[in-house]
């Protein structure tokens, strides 16, 4: 295999019954945001994480925006969320106009630390302070945070748990799947997540209530008339049937997907053990996570840093990135309060992601570890 060939960080990597379900969709002549193929994925989509109700729409942050609109969470109202993420999990914070009140991480699951959150809670209780309505918690990068202690804080202050779930479709706590604890669960089938469907995203539910109104909105807020009546006003925000077909392909290979996200990052672990100094994202007790992203951290005292290992890589033509910069630390939330441990900073100053695409050989991992390896001696004495 060739040498220069770009190894990317997570490529999307089809199945067998892509195209069969799209043909299907052509000939039926069900291209845009409705069809048997949506039915089908969004009922495969229930099967799978043991929801009553899953709707399918543009994208992970879309179903974001439609969970907090379905909440009528609005105009000041203070919504919690993991600092440690994609923007893509707080924006919909501002097109609601609220306030973001970010948590950092712990060390034990690099996810939001549950005792940051009782603070933060405890503390507004016992001063008579306007408590958050909702908590966005990021499981972040197919690792599932502590979400039984989270829950538990939640229900305690009745705070509604939003569980952004974009990047850990599978992950499961217990043999219960991310995305299913709190009221409201959301995925991504972005082109670089464990499966895609190019673009796109669920929202899963077990509310009856909250399932239709989330229909409604992602339709535009239409009222059952023939004509087209809006008392309030919608979103386009609905899958298409053809990219449902797409995500029907994916969700028969995500077992395979998530089986081999594991290996690869077993197989750098293995790869990297001879340098000192290189730590791994954990994986909390009882829980199983899909390994999205295969992330290392860097000891302070090695002499080298997460990004001239980065520029190494890409030297190589291989496609690396740093870990996500917290958003209590981006411009655009400078004023924002933030219940922080310094951990998600630490992190993203040390950490790396690297490769970890389904279709990568074990060579293709094994050169990756190689390059860090070697860019590594050529610093220290090993």
């Amino acid at each position: 295999m060739s040498q220069n060939r770009r190894i990317f960080l997570s490529p999307p990597h089809m199945g067998a019954n892509e195209q069969k379900y799209i043909n299907e969709a052509f000939e039926a002549n069900y291209i845009t945001s409705a069809g048997e193929q949506l039915e089908k994925f969004e009922a495969e989509a229930k099967e799978f994480t043991k929801t009553k109700y899953a709707i399918a729409v543009s994208c992970g942050t879309a179903a974001i925006h439609l969970a907090l609109r379905a909440n009528d969470i609005k105009d000041g109202d203070e919504v919690l969320a993991s600092s440690f993420t994609f923007i893509g999990s707080i924006a919909p914070i501002l097109y609601e106009r609220c306030t973001p009140v970010f948590i950092d991480s712990d060390e034990d699951s690099w996810n939001l630390d549950p005792l940051l959150l009782l603070e933060e809670l405890a503390s507004r209780a016992k001063n008579g302070t306007k408590m958050p309505k909702a908590l966005i918690l990021t499981h972040l990068y197919g690792q599932m945070a502590k979400i039984d202690e989270i829950k538990a804080i939640c229900d305690k202050y009745n705070i509604l748990l939003i569980e952004d779930s974009a990047e850990s479709l599978g992950a499961t706590f217990h043999g219960k799947h991310s995305g299913t604890f709190g009221q409201i669960g959301i995925y991504s089938f972005n082109g670089n997540k464990i499966i895609t469907t190019s673009g796109g995203g669920m929202v899963v539910t077990d509310d009856e209530k909250l399932a239709r109104e989330i229909k409604f909105l992602s339709t535009q807020a239409r009222e059952p008339y023939a004509h087209y009546e809006h008392e309030t006003f919608g979103y386009n925000y609905r899958m298409s049937n053809i990219l449902a077909a797409i995500g029907r392909g994916q969700m028969e290979v995500l077992e395979d997907r998530i089986n081999r996200r594991r290996e690869i990052f077993d197989l750098y672990k293995e790869s990297l053990k001879e340098i000192n100094g290189i730590g791994y994202m954990p994986e909390i007790p009882n829980s199983v996570g899909n390994r999205w992203l295969s992330c290392i951290v860097f000891d302070e005292k090695l002499p080298i840093t997460p990004e001239e290992i980065r520029l190494e890589l890409e030297n190589h033509n291989i496609e690396s990135r740093p870990l996500w910069k917290p958003m209590h630390m981006q411009p655009v939330f400078k004023t924002a309060k933030v219940v922080a441990s310094g951990v998600s900073e630490r992190l993203f100053e040390r950490g790396l992601c690297l490769p970890s695409g389904t279709a990568m050989s074990n060579d293709d991992v094994i050169r990756v570890a190689e390059i860090i390896k070697n860019t590594i001696k050529s610093k220290i004495k090993i």
